[in-house]
This record gives structure tokens, sequence and C-alpha cells, in this order.
């Protein structure tokens, strides 16, 4: 990993000879087990369970075909107050395609991912934390790190293969102890995810949705029942009054 390749640097202090300071919104057990490399006598805080999610965000997890998450992401978009939404996808050309997509539809709408320029990421970033593009379509590396304030409402768009990454992103709303709404398309490309993913929310308290917890068969089932009907691909103002 990058960071073993800093701390083992000929210049950097030896470890009991400096101080070191490490902090993650999930700290896996990989990763407290390269820490003890890098600490000498460390003491480990957390704030709740590790790898747990904030009480202040309502997740939502909504099954959305593939070739219907555009249409979906509309009717989100129609209905929620203008906020700061932040859009997750996992490739950048993804990112410059779906940025696109709502510009065309008359959405004021950046991207940032890592084929953007430092100053265009920066630039990107300024127009968003001040409301004048109040949607931000991003990558998980673009966005990893970055301190955006008053996010009201994450979108994964698509959802990431790994639940650690799962949780840094929702992470970006519900800050501060402000309340954020996270949203999430699943369809059956997410399968190897969604037994973190319930046990991600059961354990923080939020509505499952009875094909997750049906595991396999019901993610047949409801698919079955679905394919070719409008159930569950519409997003309505009483639905998002549940979530907000």
């Amino acid at each position: 990993p990058q960071i073993r390749e800093i701390v083992e640097r000929s210049d950097m202090p030896a470890t009991g000879q400096r101080i070191t300071l490490m902090f993650s919104a999930t700290f896996p057990k990989q990763i407290q087990e390269l820490a003890r490399d890098f600490l000498h006598d460390y003491v480990f805080l957390a704030i709740g369970r590790v790898g747990s999610t904030s009480q202040n965000i309502t997740q939502k997890i909504v099954w959305v075909e593939e070739a219907e998450k555009r249409s979906f992401l509309l009717d989100l978009l129609n209905i929620q107050s203008e906020s700061l939404t932040l859009v997750f996808v996992e490739t950048k050309r993804g990112a410059d395609v779906l940025e696109d997509f709502l510009f065309n539809h008359q959405y004021s709408v950046n991207s940032i991912h890592g084929d953007r320029s430092q100053a265009q990421r920066e630039e990107a970033l300024k127009s968003f934390k001040t409301g004048r593009t109040p949607i931000l379509v991003a990558t998980s590396v673009a966005a990893r790190g970055l301190d955006i304030p008053h996010v009201k409402h994450v979108i994964n768009f698509d959802l990431p293969s790994d639940i650690d990454e799962y949780v840094h992103r929702i992470g970006r709303t519900g800050r501060a102890g402000m309340t954020g709404q996270a949203t999430s398309f699943f369809n059956e490309k997410n399968r190897n995810i969604a037994t973190d993913l319930l046990d991600i929310l059961t354990e923080s308290h939020q509505e499952v949705p009875e094909w997750l917890e049906g595991g396999a068969a019901g993610y047949d089932r409801f698919h079955q029942q679905t394919t070719g009907s409008n159930v569950n691909r519409q997003a309505d103002q009483s639905w998002w009054d549940t979530t907000s």
C-alpha cells in the first residue's frame, strides 16, 4: 500500500521517534494490522462500532435495472428540494456520460474524476460547495479525503463492490450532527455486496427490502415479478417523503 511506501522511506523517523495519527471512517481489519507495524504503544479510539454507518443517515436501497437507472435518477432529482447531491459512479467515463446526460436535462451539474486536472477538480468542488452546481457526479477515488459540508443526499448510481467503500461514500452526508439521505441503486450486478449491505442496514436499524432479506432466491423472485413492469421503478413524492 502507498502508506507503507511513505512510512518506510529513509527520511522518515523510526517508530517510537515520531508521532503518528491515523484516521479512517471504516478501519478494516487488514488496515488495523498494517497500523500495528507503524505505531508504537498506540491508543485506539472508536466512535460506535468500527465500520458502521451514522444514525443520522437514512439509507434506502432500491432495485433498479441498469437500463432504467437514468430515468430513476431523474425521478429522484425532480421530486427532491434543491440541495447538494453527490452522485457516485464506478468509472471515469461513466462520470462524464452521466454529467452530460443531466446537463442535457437542464440540471446544473459538474463532475470530478482522475482524468480531471487539479484546477478543474478545485473549480468543480468550489462550484458544488457554493451551490452554483448543486449536483456533483464523482468516482470514489476522486472524492476520497475531500471535506464537503452540507451534502444532503448521496446517490449510489453504481454501487461499489466493497462495503467499506459504501460506508465511505454515504458518510459524505449526515455530518456534524446534520441528517442526510443515501439512496443506492441495486440490481443483479451487485449480488456480491448484498450480505454485507444487509448487515449494515440491520445494524443501523434501516429499512431492509424484502428481496434483500431473501438472498439469492429473493432477488430472482423479485426480478421475475418486476421484469417488464413499473414496480419499484418510479420514484414518487410519497416515497421521498418517507426518507426525508
